[in-house]
């Protein structure tokens, strides 16, 4: 299967957005989603299919610790995963390796694994999540490799950032610094792969101004898109218990939709956003129980982006620098 148009980068805009030049090729959207990015490139939707590469995590097999990051499940963000074997496909899709830190293993397996997914004929692409402190020389390598031997089909790495705030990554048990996470997007973006951070919107003691500051860093960076969560709680991480002891509170919709439009709105016009809410297990879901309704939520959030007259870019000035104190008194 060949897949053509642009492979391994996403072009930006340098100069201010404006709604009505991007409203046909956001197909109608107020932002710049992955459905329409598929659908200029590919020409149609291509689906998401989250693999369990049977990885672990330094966070949680004692290298950094052995708790995991303090939101995360103990399927490791990985609680939708298949294992590749049991995919039955036949018809293209992005095979989304998930489950804990999917670089994070010693390279020959890397390297049997990602060829396996690039050479199935029904895989369009791949795309890697993994932590910035988990891609060494020879791994880049590696990734830079398979670019070029698989020039028809993409490859993408998403790295968990949640957010710039030092303190708030060290209650949350990131594990690696801000410095660590800038370095491993400029080294991946010198070699043509396209990275996808993850930013949660909601982590205990943000306010509206830290979370559009993150937003705000990351324009600063070679990024080819981003993924906002919603903070969820689930059950059997140690966030649940400081949540049910008081220490924090959940967002509530009204709350997170109004966050949410404000870093979309100051988002760069073309950094593609792969999620704008996410999804909790049901079963394991404590709060907030909103997001389980997730086409409500989405229906919310357009309707909501367009009464307000509210799009991707439209606060955006066309700067590269970062200005911490920006957002200081929202």
């Amino acid at each position: 299967m060949e897949i053509t148009g642009r492979q391994n980068s996403f072009q930006k805009d340098t100069a201010p957005n404006n709604a009505g030049k991007n409203l046909e090729k956001w197909h109608g959207k107020r932002y710049y989603s992955l459905d329409a990015y598929l659908k200029n490139t590919y020409g149609k939707k291509l689906k998401k299919i989250a693999i369990d590469g049977g990885f672990t995590c330094p966070n949680r097999d004692g290298t950094l610790d052995t708790r995991g990051c303090i939101f995360c499940s103990g399927a490791g963000s990985g609680d939708f995963s298949l294992p590749f074997s049991s995919i039955q496909k036949e018809e293209p899709y992005i095979a989304y390796f998930q489950a804990y830190t999917c670089t994070y293993a010693p390279l020959p397996y890397l390297n049997r694994l990602y060829r396996k997914a690039l050479e199935s004929p029904f895989v369009a692409g791949i795309s890697i999540a993994t932590r910035p402190d988990c891609l060494p020389e020879e791994v880049l390598f590696l990734l830079a490799e398979l670019r070029e031997s698989y020039p028809n089909k993409f490859i993408w790495v998403e790295l968990g950032l949640q957010t710039i705030h030092e303190d708030t990554a060290h209650y949350i048990r990131r594990g690696y610094s801000l410095d660590c996470f800038s370095h491993a997007v400029k080294q991946l973006s010198l070699r043509g792969i396209p990275v996808i951070p993850h930013v949660i919107l909601g982590l205990p003691g943000e306010s509206g101004a830290m979370m559009l500051q993150t937003v705000q860093y990351l324009n600063t960076l070679p990024i080819s898109g981003i993924k906002l969560h919603l903070l969820h709680i689930l059950k059997g991480t140690d966030l649940a218990i400081d949540y049910k002891n008081g220490l924090f509170s959940a967002l509530s919709m009204d709350s997170y939709l109004e966050i949410l439009i404000l870093c979309i709105c100051h988002l760069t016009p073309d950094t593609v956003i792969h999620r704008v809410t996410g999804d909790g297990p049901k079963n394991l879901l404590i709060a907030p129980l909103w997001s389980g309704d997730k086409k409500k939520v989405l229906n919310a959030l357009h309707h909501r982006m367009k009464t307000e007259n509210a799009y991707q870019g439209k606060y955006w000035k066309g700067t590269t620098s970062y200005d911490p104190g920006t957002f200081d008194s929202l």
